[in-house]
């Protein structure tokens, strides 16, 4: 079966700021894919590409097998969704979820029975009369969505779609997503700064970084085996012990990473586990979260450990002081070597 996308090897440059650097990879169909990255490193610009919104410097772009490097956009099989929605403010809701079968001249008619069916997909059936002005943020959201998927294309793009909305309605919007994509069957190629909605989202994530794909990957893979520092800090904000001090720690003769929830702390004067990595720092601050405690540990001059502990169900005992000496300890498998 072929790709639903395939990028070969594509560069954009701005004058001297290159926004892509030889990045290639393979979506499949079907698949919920995930840009992930900071501000700057190049997700969105690798969308716009796949979009048809601006032109790569060098290299290739297909969809199902096809050349569409040079193909506008309205030529390509792919629709897309933008964090600001773009609604018309004049339309009424259906009319908007309509509007591309409108400029393809579907009949009135049919345009009406197929915005129907959009809007019940996405829950709301009721609501097609309506304004954008009416409706609360997540619902034009679904709105934008029902309007770009009438059209029934190949590919599904959205452009930080929940970026707009609080964090109780974004966690919603993330599951009603993936349902309505795992319904659809439809190849979404989803971009976000955001960890958590790439983890708890999509089948595989490419991790954006400086132009570059740092790693692609499962999210599973991602969290427990980032091959990078900046993979380890930027999905999960894991610890990374470099230099002297990995060698010390028993690391695997280079920099690794170790998740702060994998790391015990030691009570009183118990031992660590056999085989396990100890070692003692002092505390600089405690944060409580509600289920877990976050602290930070110096452990020397140029460590800090950030270590997490889950909240027990009716326990008492206090987080360790500030200042406090605390001992620390992990199993050698939770270290995770890093690539150079």
């Amino acid at each position: 079966m072929l790709p639903a996308i395939e990028l070969r090897a594509l560069r954009r440059a701005f004058g001297p700021i290159v926004a892509l650097d030889s990045v290639s990879l393979t979506i499949a169909p079907g698949e919920f894919f995930a840009l992930l990255g900071p501000s700057g490193s190049g997700k969105t610009t690798c969308l716009r590409l796949i979009a048809g919104f601006d032109q790569p410097d060098s290299g290739t772009i297909l969809l199902d097998g096809d050349d569409v490097t040079s193909t506008p956009p309205f030529a390509r099989d792919v629709n897309t969704v933008f964090q600001d929605y773009a609604l018309f403010p004049h339309m009424t809701v259906a009319d908007n979820v309509a509007y591309g079968l409108r400029v393809r001249g579907v009949a009135a008619a049919e345009r009406a029975r197929r915005a129907r069916e959009m809007l019940d997909l996405v829950r709301l059936g009721e609501f097609g009369t309506r304004r954008p002005h009416e409706l609360s943020g997540g619902q034009r959201q679904r709105v934008a969505l029902a309007r770009a998927l009438i059209n029934h294309p190949k590919v599904l793009l959205l452009d930080e779609p929940l970026g707009a909305l609080d964090l109780k309605l974004r966690e919603e919007m993330q599951a009603e997503l993936k349902g309505l994509q795992q319904r659809l069957g439809i190849t979404f190629v989803f971009v976000t700064h955001d960890q958590d909605e790439a983890l708890s989202m999509a089948d595989r994530v490419a991790v954006f970084s400086n132009g570059r794909i740092e790693q692609l990957d499962t999210p599973r893979e991602l969290y427990n085996r980032p091959q990078t520092a900046f993979v380890a800090r930027f999905v999960g904000s894991a610890n990374v012990v470099q230099g002297e001090t990995a060698q010390r720690l028993g690391g695997p003769g280079r920099a690794f990473a170790i998740r702060p929830e994998l790391i015990d702390v030691l009570p009183g004067t118990a031992a660590a586990p056999a085989g396990h990595v100890q070692c003692s720092g002092e505390v600089l601050d405690a944060l409580y979260h509600g289920a877990s405690s976050r602290m930070r540990v110096q452990v020397d001059a140029q460590t800090i450990l950030a270590v997490d502990q889950a909240e027990l169900r009716g326990a008492t005992s206090a987080m360790p002081a500030v200042g406090a000496l605390v001992r620390l300890a992990w199993h050698p498998d939770h270290a995770v070597p890093l690539r150079d």
